[in-house]
C-alpha cells in the first residue's frame, strides 16, 4: 500500500504542511516516487509520524523528538523534566484562572496587581503602579502583608483619596494635616510589620536595586506635595513607634 502525502496527513490527523516541516527537520525520511514524481509513502512512513505525533501530543519539543527516538534509555529523564514543565505550567494556568475569577468577581481591571483585585478600585493610579513594581522588588510574604494593609487603608477610604487628590502646589496647612492624619495608621503599620524598618530579608533582588528602583518610582509616580506628605508622615509616624517602644502605649490618632 502506498499514499500520497495528502492521503498519509489525513491517515495521521495532520496537515499537509506539518509532514514536509517534519521532512525538514529530517524527522521523517523521503519515500520514494512515483514514475510521476509523486511521493510514495508506505506504512514505515505512517508509524513514524504517528510516533511522532505521540511525542508532539506529550508536548516534547520537535528538537528534542529525533534524539528521544534515537535512545530511549534517556526517554525515561526526558519525561520526567517534561512532567515536571507540564506540572508548572498547569500551577501557572490555574494561578490565571483564580484570578480572572477575581477580577471577574470583583469588576477590576484586568492589568490589577496579582492578589490586589478586591481592593484594585480603590487604588490610584500611581499606587497600582507601585505595588505592580514592589511585586518584582519583594518576596511573596511582603505582598500579603501588603495587601493585608492595602485592605485597611481602602476601608478608611477617605485620607487616600485626598491624598491622591493633593495638588503639587497644596500649601503648608493642608500637607501637615494630612501628614497627621496619616501617621497612626503608618506607626501601625510599623509594629505590625517590622520588615517595614528592614526589608532586607525579604528582598527580590539586590538591596541597591530595590532602594535605587524604588527611590526613581515614587519621584516619577508622585508629585512634590504628595511626597512630602508621605515623608512627614513617615518621620510622625517614626517618633510614635519611638514613644510606644519606651512606653508600651499602643500609638492611636491622638497620641
Amino acid at each position: 500500500m502506498a499514499w500520497s502525502t495528502r492521503e498519509l496527513a489525513e491517515l495521521a490527523g495532520t496537515t499537509v504542511n506539518t509532514i514536509r516541516h517534519y521532512h525538514r527537520l529530517g524527522l521523517l525520511e523521503e519515500p520514494e516516487r512515483r514514475y510521476n514524481g509523486y511521493k510514495k509513502y508506505g506504512v514505515s512512513h505512517l508509524v513514524c509520524l504517528l510516533r511522532i505525533r505521540r511525542l508532539a501530543d506529550l508536548g516534547v519539543p520537535l528538537a528534542q523528538v529525533g534524539p528521544l527516538r534515537a535512545d530511549d534509555r534517556s526517554m525515561p529523564d526526558q519525561l520526567r523534566a517534561l512532567d515536571a514543565e507540564l506540572a508548572a505550567s498547569m500551577e501557572r494556568l490555574q494561578r490565571a484562572r483564580t484570578d480572572i475569577a477575581a477580577i471577574l468577581h470583583d469588576h477590576a481591571p484586568a492589568d490589577a496587581p496579582a492578589g490586589f483585585a478586591s481592593v484594585a478600585s480603590r487604588l490610584s493610579e500611581s499606587d497600582s503602579s507601585i505595588i505592580h513594581i514592589y511585586s518584582q522588588l519583594y518576596d511573596a510574604d511582603v505582598m500579603a502583608d501588603l495587601r493585608r494593609m492595602v485592605e485597611v487603608d481602602a476601608g478608611a477610604g477617605a485620607l487616600g483619596d485626598e491624598i491622591t487628590a493633593l495638588t503639587p502646589d497644596a500649601d503648608e496647612t493642608t500637607r501637615q494635616r494630612l501628614a497627621e492624619r496619616l501617621a497612626p495608621t503608618l506607626a501601625q503599620n510599623l509594629i505590625e510589620y517590622p520588615w517595614l524598618s528592614d526589608p532586607t530579608g525579604h528582598l527580590a533582588t539586590s538591596e541597591n536595586v530595590a532602594r535605587q528602583t524604588f527611590t526613581e518610582a515614587v519621584l516619577e509616580l508622585y508629585n512634590p506635595a504628595q511626597i512630602d506628605v508621605l515623608t512627614r508622615a513617615g518621620i510622625l509616624a517614626h517618633e510614635r513607634l519611638r514613644a510606644h517602644e519606651s512606653t508600651g502605649v499602643k500609638p492611636g490618632p491622638g497620641s
